[in-house]
């Protein structure tokens, strides 16, 4: 299939033609006729799958549709900034040359900034993407109208539902009217279908299994004491060859520490996380995607929200709470088919963590040594699961690519 099957309008094809767009993914694919149709739809699909196109192209068309006027037409709501300006940016891609505008609406930003937002609610952006507080923001002011409102997106229903933003959602949701709804999760636990159940009509489902990490993917772990990270760490990055590496923290405290530690070690590295305001935060991106930034620290806030290519090495200096974390971590390497590394670093109290990551994988993740300089470690004995369950590992063997983080 192509996508001049779905017999867009012109100009989008257009767009989509100019954006080395070609042969739609599996989610795409199965979305954008139901979306089209103007059916609510529940969607569990990984991040870098294309789901992002799969409902932005089937709206814009749809717009391009409809009269103009000064009412929001479609309302998309994501749980991070970085994941609002990443989706507007594809916007503006595809809807150029069209009528159809858009706006990224998010906490962090100015008075300026806040201004133009509601000279975008007030004058009708035919695509608004938010975070939910700045929408309430908004709301609470009194201005925004979301009578002509024709599509709802929830994306990362998932993330957000983590994030704690079920009652901002709920009271986005109470201001709005009847209208098509979609939801896109990486995940469906029971709390999402809860959610889908009260929210919307009858929807249409695609459940797309969370894909495991690519091949490419040199996967190894290091069964450590926790004093024993840091040292490492400060080894481990100190290798030369190391263009781009991401240092994955489950805390943005411990990211705060790791980084000013990694400073004083004189090593090129900045931090991002959710206490950074928007400009500080779209100022470490930008260096680290064009390069004058090696190392950055950073917590889940971007395992689903950076779009960078020839990330050499990702390291995951906490061991992830959820085995999809893990996923989205380390797939932020070994993109655009290039070659990566993960490192993880396995603490005493992270070991049943982590064989619930390589229960999920179906294989053991190969476990390196620290050398002799770094002292004895732990064995990797994580606790036993519960009666009934039995493990189908594949054997755990040593790569066949040496890893950066081998110090033998």
């Amino acid at each position: 299939m192509k996508f001049s099957d779905f017999r867009f309008d012109t100009m989008l094809q257009d767009a989509i033609d100019s954006m080395g767009y070609d042969t739609p993914t599996p989610i795409q694919e199965q979305a954008i006729p139901i979306i089209l149709e103007g059916k609510d739809l529940i969607a569990s699909a990984q991040t870098g799958t294309g789901k992002t196109a799969a409902f932005l192209l089937p709206l814009i068309q749809k717009l391009m549709n409809t009269p103009v006027d000064n009412l929001v037409k479609v309302l998309v709501i994501v749980p991070t900034r970085e994941l609002a300006l990443q989706i507007d940016q594809q916007m503006e891609g595809f809807s150029y040359g069209t009528t159809v505008s858009s706006i990224a609406v998010y906490g962090g930003n100015d008075g300026v900034s806040f201004s133009r937002e509601k000279t975008a609610l007030t004058t009708g952006a035919g695509v608004v993407v938010c975070t939910p507080g700045r929408m309430i923001a908004h709301i609470n002011m009194g201005y925004v109208d979301f009578s002509g409102l024709q599509t709802l997106v929830l994306d990362e229903a998932d993330r957000m539902l983590d994030m704690g933003f079920f009652d901002d959602i709920m009271k986005i949701l109470n201001r709005l009217p009847q209208c098509q709804r979609l939801m896109f999760s990486a995940t469906m636990p029971p709390k999402i279908k809860e959610l889908a159940r009260k929210i919307m009509n009858h929807p249409e489902e695609i459940s797309l299994a969370v894909s495991k990490p690519a091949e490419r993917v040199l996967q190894v772990a290091y069964v450590v004491y926790e004093n024993q990270k840091i040292p490492f760490l400060r080894k481990l990055l100190s290798h030369q060859s190391l263009k781009s590496v991401i240092v994955f923290c489950s805390t943005k405290i411990k990211a705060k520490e790791l980084s000013a530690d990694l400073k004083r070690n004189k090593l090129p590295v900045d931090v991002i996380h959710s206490d950074l305001d928007q400009q500080a935060r779209e100022d470490v991106l930008r260096s680290f995607t064009n390069g004058s930034l090696n190392i950055l620290v950073a917590t889940d806030i971007i395992s689903r929200g950076i779009d960078v290519d020839n990330i050499d090495l990702i390291v995951n200096f906490d061991v992830p709470n959820d085995s999809e974390d893990y996923v989205h971590r380390i797939g932020r390497t070994a993109r655009a088919d290039a070659e990566g590394v993960a490192v993880t670093l396995i603490s005493e109290k992270e070991q049943s963590k982590f064989l619930r990551i390589e229960e999920f994988l179906g294989q053991e993740v190969y476990k390196d040594h620290l050398s002799a300089e770094f002292g004895e470690t732990p064995e990797y004995q994580p606790k036993k699961r519960m009666p009934g369950s039995h493990r189908n590992f594949s054997s755990g063997k040593r790569p066949q690519r040496k890893s950066h983080g081998s110090q033998r």
